[in-house]
């Protein structure tokens, strides 16, 4: 890799990489290809179409890992990528993405990212994407991410998500169909601060019978920062469903939940929570007990409630 000092620390935060990975691996950096690596069981394609690639995995691929991050370092870029994964049967695998933005000048960056996942019967992923933006410029730091799920019979996806700092508003859209016993499981981490804006939009259609969707956001919204969280669930077979969404709110942040449900059929079982407050007193005055002052007990307590 050719990156320079601040891109490698930019890798280090999205995608703990500190060197070539010895997998599979593509890094996009401002707009274009930087590197890549093809394995056996794995090919990363460029498209023909549109700007982005495709990555295969073959039927029965196990315990590979695959690294897909983008980095931004250019003032004013705008980045548009559509990232397709394919899944082959019985395969089990890591894959590593997550979005770093450097802006030190006065024009937004901005990274839209388009993924689709295809899971054959019984394939298994285990997906991780972190979002993060830095720089002393006025610019906006902008990531909107879009993924659209497909999950065969048998098939698992668990995704975790993080937006851990610096970003200056998102859109998070998700989309995904169950067939028969499928299982996706999402776990969503957000923090704003400032004047921050972050939108997450779940819908998940549970087609198959006796299939799973577990969807978690969990946030902290600080300063005059808004977040709005919503999730759908369709019941339209024999499963379980579950969404929850649990926020803490600070200063003179703004936070909405809007966790639906719709059961289309009678064996449809689906959950939904949502909680908001604040930090509670005696949580403080535990840590600060400690010897902790009340920043730094606050900030042990947003740690563990993001963990």
């Amino acid at each position: 890799m050719a990156l320079d000092t601040m891109q490698m620390n930019l890798l280090k935060t999205i995608a703990d990489l500190e060197k070539v990975p010895d997998g599979a691996y593509n890094i996009r950096l401002d707009g274009g290809l930087e590197s890549r690596n093809n394995t056996e069981n794995i090919t990363i394609q460029t498209k023909a179409d549109k700007p982005g690639i495709d990555i295969y995995i073959k039927a029965g691929t196990k315990n590979e890992r695959v690294d897909i991050p983008v980095i931004v370092s250019k003032t004013g870029l705008k980045d548009l990528v559509y990232n397709d994964f394919y899944v082959g049967e019985g395969a089990d695998v890591l894959i590593v993405a997550g979005c770093g933005i450097h802006n030190d000048g006065s024009e937004a960056s901005q990274h839209d990212g388009i993924h689709a996942f295809h899971l054959a019967k019984n394939a298994k992923v285990k997906y991780v994407e972190k979002h993060y933006g830095e720089g002393e410029g006025t610019g906006e730091r902008i990531l909107n991410p879009t993924t659209e799920i497909d999950i065969a019979e048998g098939g698992y996806l668990e995704m975790e998500t993080a937006q851990i700092k610096g970003v200056d508003s998102t859109k998070r859209v998700t989309r995904a169909v169950l067939a028969d016993k499928a299982t996706l499981i999402i776990h969503e981490k957000i923090m704003t601060h400032g004047k921050q804006s972050a939108e997450t939009d779940f819908a998940v259609d549970m087609n198959g019978e006796d299939c799973g969707a577990h969807v978690v956001s969990r946030s902290v919204a600080k300063d005059n920062s808004h977040q709005h969280f919503t999730s759908l669930i369709n019941g339209n077979n024999q499963c379980n469903g579950h969404t929850e969404c649990d926020a803490i709110i600070m200063d003179s942040a703004s936070v909405t939940a809007d966790p639906k449900l719709t059961a289309n059929h009678v064996e449809a079982s689906l959950i939904h929570e949502a909680a908001i407050g604040k930090i509670a007193g005696e949580q403080l005055i535990k840590l600060m007990s400690l010897g902790l002052s009340e920043k730094e007990a606050e900030e042990e307590i947003i740690n563990g409630f993001l963990k």
